[in-house]
């Protein structure tokens, strides 16, 4: 069974910063896509940042130009720089990793903002 560990969260006032991260087994290889989901009670989960094999990003409109995605060169960990935070950014973040044939989903990490 694949574990995603993610870490990071926390809590934040606003325009404060965090740093996520979600590290994959070792054994797991040909990532393809990672993602970060945010689930928030009574909305639908939403798809916060990607970022491809090839290191291509995507961003929700809502965090474009406060958030970073990034990963490691072995490509096994994810990496959500977060920044200039605001309290709709408060959620669940939930990691998503995508390799050929199977996608995986860590357990997430909360991260709360106050006014």
């Amino acid at each position: 069974q694949v574990q995603l560990v993610e870490s990071g969260g926390g809590l934040a006032r606003s325009g404060e910063s965090l740093r996520l991260s979600c590290v994959a087994p070792g054994s797991l290889t040909s990532v393809q896509t990672m993602r970060w989901y945010r689930d928030t009670p009574g909305k639908p989960r939403v798809m916060v940042a990607s970022i491809s094999a090839r290191g291509s990003t995507n961003y929700a409109d809502s965090v474009r130009g406060r958030y970073s995605i990034s990963r490691d060169e072995i490509g096994n960990t994810m990496y959500l720089q977060m920044d200039s935070l605001k309290p709709e950014d408060t959620g669940l973040y939930v990691c998503n990793v995508v390799v050929i044939g199977a996608s995986y989903w860590g357990q997430g990490t909360r991260v709360t903002v106050s006014s």
